[in-house]
Parts: C-alpha cells; sequence; structure tokens
C-alpha cells in the first residue's frame, strides 16, 4: 500500500518520502521547512537545493524560490562562521555523499546531515526518509514533516 495524501479535491498523489530542514540552538529545535515527495531523486534534490540555498546565504541575499512542484524553500539562517556553509556546499556537491544518502534511503534508513555553527552551537539538519508505507500520510502532516530521531551523519 503506498502512503498517499489529497493534493486537491479528489486527487491523491503518492507521498513516498518526505524530507525536513531543522534548527538546533541553546537547546531549541526549529524547523526551517519541509516536504513530501514521490520519489527519492526528488526529495534529495530538493535537500540539495536547500543546501545551497542556505550556503549561499550566508552574508549575502537568498537566491529566489524553487518553482518546481510547488516546494517551497526553508526559511534562511544567520551563520557566524563560513565552516556550516561550506560543509552544505561540500555535501550537496558530492556524488559520494548523494550516493550514500540515495542507498540509504533505497534501503528504508534516513538520510541525515548534521552542519554546525562552531561560533554559537548553532545545528541545522538536513533529513530525508521514507514514509511508512503500512500507514498514511495526512496532507496536514505532509506539510510539516519532522526528521526521525537517529543518529545523525555527516559533519
Amino acid at each position: 500500500m503506498k502512503a498517499a495524501a489529497l493534493s486537491a479535491p479528489g486527487r491523491v498523489r503518492n507521498l513516498d518520502y518526505v524530507a525536513a530542514v531543522t534548527v538546533t540552538a541553546g537547546g531549541q529545535a526549529l524547523r526551517l521547512g519541509g516536504v513530501a515527495l514521490p520519489s527519492r531523486r526528488l526529495v534529495l534534490r530538493w535537500l540539495r537545493r536547500q543546501a545551497l540555498r542556505l550556503a549561499d546565504a550566508h552574508g549575502r541575499t537568498l537566491p529566489p524560490a524553487a518553482p518546481w512542484l510547488g516546494a517551497r524553500d526553508v526559511r534562511p539562517v544567520t551563520f557566524h562562521g563560513s565552516d556550516a556553509p561550506e560543509a552544505l556546499r561540500a555535501w550537496a556537491g558530492d556524488p559520494g555523499s548523494q550516493d550514500h544518502a540515495m542507498s540509504a534511503l533505497e534501503s528504508g534508513r534516513p538520510a541525515l546531515l548534521t552542519v554546525v555553527d562552531p561560533f554559537v552551537g548553532l545545528r541545522v539538519t538536513l533529513g530525508a526518509w521514507p514514509v511508512d508505507l503500512c500507514g498514511w500520510v495526512t496532507a496536514a502532516s505532509a506539510s510539516r514533516p519532522y526528521p526521525p530521531r537517529t543518529e545523525t551523519e555527516g559533519g
């Protein structure tokens, strides 16, 4: 059985993967944005875009929003150093990292990356995971996905 959500009255679309970007600072977690999409490739494409947008916004104006799939971009983060933006760019541009994330999703595990701004202890986590195919995702929960509580991978 495929997980599904109503995308418009009377229309159902498959939502096999969800992704979210969260930031944690001072023990408080804040969701910056998330999506539910029908394929691993699309969910990783969205995460790569968010990683580059967050990195490119460091000291600059954010790039324009993505028009594809109606997927909204995450809210910006102010980094206090260049370590986290460089780590986001490195992950987004590394084919090996993308293959590792794709393999994790393919095997039913989450794909997670956490970068840290060491100056203030800010942690940004990008996560994607398969929807439990035995359950249903409602339109409301699909628009507010949160990463599962697991150990993070990456720097």
